[in-house]
């Protein structure tokens, strides 16, 4: 028990950070197999997600956050999008009601992963999926080129799945009430398939069906997941299933509301207010199917073959207004109906081996992977007939006549293909010493057919880019280390400059150095961390430029971008039936010539999250409760009457939840959240896409009836 006035004072140690902090400063992997936090838990006691290798959040050398299971059912967080909310270290911003940026030290993640398997291509759903069908989820910051291949150094999420682990029946069944009508329905269901359990089936099926605060707004949700685990003896396991997720929204507002009267004056709308039409609508739909087969070998090696099948495909027609709204007449703004449509089809491939090796009398780890895979995306138009005028935006209710809509076209289209080899080990070199050395290897390829985005079709080739991996942990005690890490990246952008050609790839660089602490036997991890991000060709907004004969933001990059930064973090069970996580992060992004870029996102940020299981008689009860703060965030914009650029953004500000669960009885459980206590006021988007304003979501509440079999 003597460690823990340590990680007491870490977390002091943070708090006392944001309470004085100035916030006016402005690829595939392979199916990776993790060893769970223990069954009450904010914390895990293993990850494979940075290295490939199987190691202790405090024996691998990065800044790792895992969102366990309990978290999420504790916190009712229920989309990707409110892990990342909620998680040290990152943010999320929105882009309107069906997708959302994610942001790690000063960039963009790009992709997020499903054991490991990048999903690549454009966000139509995927960062607000469903939940219900993971087990936890794991965060990794700063560059992972070693097993990611592409990307941003900013940080990866690492979805990993539920599996049917239980050769007993098992399950959960629940049911939310909460605010604007949510309902929303969960089952979730273990079963051995033959009498000694070496087969085991789970399944998880999740409806919802909810309004928004925003006016008009309604999203219905529906969520499949099957899998099958089979032991084919005692050293060969299989794993089949398959996942579906479709979201029907209607009415949702796309890009925001305007930031300015005509006058040159900010706007200030009721959160209500929506710029959408009554037949506003975005379905999307995403479908995975995997299989996974594992052999460990008789000298503890293991070998382990993928394959994976996602598609995502979406819908919308969707009404967006342009322009400047006249305060006192409510005329200006001007209408932009779109029609678009996406294909999307991923395959990765991959096979793998780990294990442990002898040399100089020392016992070390190692593991090799073989990884190919293609992702093919089409977006298609539909063109819309001419509209009338808005009219008083004032008056606006959502009642505009639909426009007749051409048959689908291509807009654009491309293949990504790409293949890599990669290796990693660790090296005991001495009893406190360990080094962990890898690279990866990759040949990356996208071919571009042309289309209505696409002048004529063409080729982008990077053939054996190395992206290299080297950390030291340096063990200080039996439950402390040392360590330090540099790790790379490189990332075709899918992004085009004001003359419609793509920007050169980024090339990142993630320099990092900290200590880590286990406590409690390894029920708690503390950290801390300093860490330095360097990118090139870095992708900034071409403020009013747009990529020709189309809306599409157009970009330019810069060389020299760089952040420097440190965070501090507690999770996990602090004592029994009390656990908590505790997350401080600040650092600062600049250019080459010292100018803070990227400022709309948030550079001080504070996730504060804690449940307690009271004692004695009033022990069927648990309370919790948390503060998520973060400082100034802004943009710049031009005033529409002299044209000259200056400042728009968020203040800094704080979000409370509160949760109360009460035992009914051992099966049955009631639990209620409430979501923005305080009801603040605030903008949850990302300033400069559309340069317009999305509102957070005001003061909620749910209920939960949970009866676990």
């Amino acid at each position: 028990m003597r460690p823990l006035p340590t990680a007491l004072s870490l977390a002091l140690l943070s708090l006392n950070a944001a309470a004085h902090a100035d916030d006016t400063d402005p690829p595939v992997l392979p199916s990776i197999t993790v060893t769970g936090a223990s069954e009450n838990s904010y914390t895990a006691r293993a990850t494979s997600s940075a290295t490939g290798l199987n190691l202790s959040i405090r024996d691998t050398p990065q800044s790792v956050s895992v969102i366990t299971r309990e978290r999420m059912d504790d916190q009712g967080l229920q989309t990707i999008f409110d892990v990342v909310t909620n998680a040290t270290g990152v943010s999320a911003k929105e882009i309107d009601s069906v997708r959302g940026n994610f942001y790690a030290r000063g960039f963009d993640i790009k992709q997020l992963q499903i054991d490991g398997v990048p999903m690549y291509g454009s966000d139509a759903g995927q960062t607000k999926a469903d939940l219900a069908i993971y087990e936890r989820i794991d965060i990794v910051r700063g560059a992972s080129g070693l097993l990611n291949g592409t990307g941003s150094p900013s940080a990866s999420i690492n979805l990993i799945r539920k599996h049917a682990d239980s050769k007993t029946f098992t399950g959960t069944a629940g049911a939310t009430l909460g605010t604007w009508k949510k309902r929303e329905a969960e089952v979730d269901l273990s079963t051995p398939l033959n009498a000694d359990g070496s087969v085991r089936g789970r399944i998880v099926v999740n409806k919802e069906n909810k309004d928004n605060f925003i006016r008009l707004e309604n999203t219905r949700q529906s969520t499949v997941y099957g899998v099958i685990d089979a032991d084919l003896d005692a050293a060969t396991h299989l794993s089949v299933g398959y996942s579906e997720q479709r979201d029907k929204h209607r009415g949702n507002q796309w890009a925001g509301l305007p930031i300015f009267y005509s006058d040159g004056t900010r706007t200030n709308w009721d959160r209500t207010t929506t710029s959408a039409a009554k037949w506003n609508f975005w379905d999307t739909k995403q479908r995975t199917a995997f299989i996974t087969l594992e052999h460990t070998l008789a000298n503890q090696w293991k070998l382990t073959a993928m394959a994976t099948r996602r598609e995502n495909n979406g819908d919308q027609r969707l009404n967006w207004m342009d322009g400047l709204v006249d305060r006192n007449t409510g005329l200006g703004l001007q209408p932009w109906v779109v029609g678009y449509g996406t294909i999307e089809e991923q395959n990765d491939f991959g096979v793998t081996a780990s294990g442990p090796f002898a040399l100089l009398g020392r016992q070390h780890e190692l593991t090799v992977g073989l990884l190919h895979g293609r992702h093919n995306q089409e977006w298609l138009v539909s063109d819309a007939s001419e509209q009338p005028p808005i009219g008083d935006f004032r008056q606006w209710n959502g009642d505009y006549p639909e426009p007749q809509w051409g048959a689908y076209y291509s807009g654009s289209s491309y293949r990504d293909t790409q293949t890599s080899l990669y290796g990693a080990t660790r090296l005991q070199l001495s009893d406190p010493l360990k080094l962990i050395a890898g690279a990866r290897i990759t040949n990356w390829t996208r071919d571009a057919a042309n289309g209505a985005w696409t002048e004529q079709p063409f080729q982008v080739r990077y053939r054996g880019k190395v992206t290299p991996y080297l950390g030291a942990v340096y063990d200080i005690g039996a439950n402390s280390s040392l360590y330090a890490s540099y790790t790379s990246i490189f990332d075709p952008q899918n992004l085009r400059d004001r003359r419609g050609a793509y920007i050169d790839p980024l090339e990142g660089r993630n320099y990092e150095a900290g200590i880590k602490q286990e406590l409690l036997g390894g029920k708690v991890n503390a950290s801390a961390a300093v860490f330095l991000v360097k990118q090139d060709n870095f992708a900034m907004v071409d403020s009013g430029q747009y990529v020709p004969n189309t809306r599409e933001q157009a970009w330019l990059t810069i060389d020299g971008a760089k952040t420097k930064g440190y965070e501090l973090e507690l999770s996990g069970e602090l004592a029994r039936g009390w656990s908590a996580s505790i997350g401080w992060t600040q650092f600062r992004s600049e250019d080459r010539d010292g100018t803070p870029v990227n400022t709309v996102q948030p550079h001080k940020l504070l996730k504060l999250y804690t449940k307690y299981q009271l004692a004695g008689d009033w022990s069927k009860l648990s309370v919790g409760g948390g503060v998520n703060w973060e400082g100034r965030s802004y943009t710049q914009v031009t005033d529409p009457r002299s044209g000259a650029s200056f400042n728009v953004g968020q203040s800094a500000y704080a979000l409370a939840s509160l949760m109360a669960r009460y035992d009914i009885s051992r099966e049955l459980t009631l639990q209620v959240n409430v979501n923005n206590v305080f009801d603040k006021t605030y903008y949850s988007n990302q300033l400069d896409v559309f340069q317009n304003l999305i509102y957070g979501a005001p003061r909620n509440v749910q209920g939960t009836l949970r009866y676990k079999f």
